[in-house]
């Protein structure tokens, strides 16, 4: 579905992307790790539209859309999640889906006078399937509270959540489990494998929790200085000695050999 070819993104002398080249597999959960500074949330930025690449390609489908801003890739069904969730703190969880889908009656002033009916029949079904989504992400217990007052483990449900308001068709998501207890991110987890098994997402997910990355994901890609370092399964990846050694640590190390950590 994404290709990735031999992408570069400096900032001034620094090289937070450099010359990574790389392949998301239509309905895969792809992992994407490596130590702080790889240049993986750099390189989820390029393909998001966020950033403009200093120099490389992406492509969707066979079709280029480098350098296309965030709006035009959420029609195409790219969508992206940041580390720090991005809700709108002082409106309900259930209005924060119902602001998702685009082209919405009600946002013309026109419709709000001559159209009523419409607008009602509209947020009517667009209220309906929030409601659908809340349930299925297992919180519809907080759908009117404010999502301000949410743990982090909620704002990362609700984020995901927001992906299911459209016709999302590759999610890429940012350290999903950072400030997010074990329960939750269990849960989290759980949406994600359904939603790729259930309604064919697919997923590109950074996150330093091996744990949850070998359960969830395959391939793993491993980033380090701005270039892709390995790729493979989980266990492959665990039993690499230059990814253990340089980039991961000796707990990783620990963990291949049995020793858990």
């Amino acid at each position: 579905m994404i290709q990735v070819h031999d992408l570069h993104k400096h900032f001034g002398g620094f090289r937070a992307v450099d010359g990574a080249s790389l392949t998301i597999q239509n309905g895969s959960i792809t992992g994407l790790i490596g130590p702080n500074g790889a240049g993986k949330s750099t390189l989820f930025n390029v393909i998001a539209g966020v950033l403009e690449p200093t120099s490389g390609r992406v492509t969707m489908d066979g079709q280029d859309i480098t350098g296309l801003p965030p709006h035009e890739l959420f029609h195409r069904g790219l969508l992206r999640t940041f580390q720090l969730a991005q809700e709108f703190a002082s409106m309900t969880v259930r209005e924060n889906l119902m602001m998702v889908p685009t082209g919405q009656a009600g946002e013309t002033l026109w419709n709000t006078w001559f159209r009523r009916g419409t607008i009602r029949r509209q947020e009517s079904e667009i209220r309906k399937k929030a409601d659908e989504v809340l349930e299925f992400l297992t919180i519809s217990h907080v759908a009117d509270e404010k999502a301000g007052n949410l743990s982090g483990g909620q704002k990362k449900l609700l984020e995901l959540g927001r992906t299911m308001m459209v016709d999302a068709r590759i999610v890429f998501l940012d350290e999903v489990g950072a400030g997010v207890n074990r329960s939750l991110l269990a849960t989290i987890g759980e949406a994600i494998v359904r939603l790729n098994k259930e309604r064919g997402y697919t997923f590109c997910v950074i996150e330093h929790d091996m744990d949850f990355i070998a359960r969830l994901c395959d391939p793993v890609i491993v980033m380090a200085e701005g270039k892709v370092l390995a790729q493979g399964s989980a266990d492959q990846i665990m039993q690499n000695e230059a990814v253990i050694e340089a980039y991961l640590g000796t707990g990783l190390k620990n963990k291949a050999a049995g020793g858990g950590t």
